[in-house]
């Protein structure tokens, strides 16, 4: 469980595969935007700052998190070495959480398991507008900021297993 004074996004930089010649893709939801933003701002500065240039970095977005599972299917297509999934589900009245949840992640689990390029899970699931805000570059650092960190570990992954 996170604790309010510690941010999980810090890194050893010295730790990290050399991601200079990778190529990433990042698809972003637009429900939920003010998170999905500072997700995307977490894990675009974070490639930048591990060697990745701009050019190297393929952006789309989507209308929503469910979305995300083809967004992510049609970017594997775009030689990429790894692909970012950033969403934002947050638990309303409804049921609707449950079933949104469920789907992208299996959805996510089956684009790993059936491709080869690996698709990083950057999806909040919170109760709460405000964890969502603690985990999108709040008091608990940035959950974009780890997934560009296991998009360039599993990258290096794909490269050299």
């Amino acid at each position: 469980m996170a604790t309010a004074n510690k941010n999980l996004s810090d890194y050893d930089k010295s730790t990290i595969p050399n991601a200079k010649d990778f190529r990433f893709g990042i698809v972003v939801s637009e429900w939920n935007d003010t998170i999905t933003e500072g997700l995307f701002q977490g894990a675009y500065s974070t490639l930048i700052e591990n060697s990745v240039s701009p050019e190297s970095i393929i952006i789309w977005h989507v209308p929503g998190s469910f979305e995300l599972i083809y967004g992510s299917k049609k970017m594997q297509e775009q030689m990429v070495d790894a692909v970012i999934a950033i969403g934002s589900v947050i638990q309303g009245e409804t049921k609707h959480f449950d079933f949104v949840c469920e789907g992208v992640a299996q959805g996510i689990k089956d684009l790993n398991v059936l491709h080869d390029t690996p698709v990083i899970f950057c999806v909040l699931t919170d109760n709460t507008m405000q964890q969502a805000i603690d985990r999108s570059g709040g008091k608990h650092g940035n959950k974009g900021t780890e997934a560009a960190i296991a998009a360039i570990k599993m990258a290096d992954l794909r490269k050299n297993a």
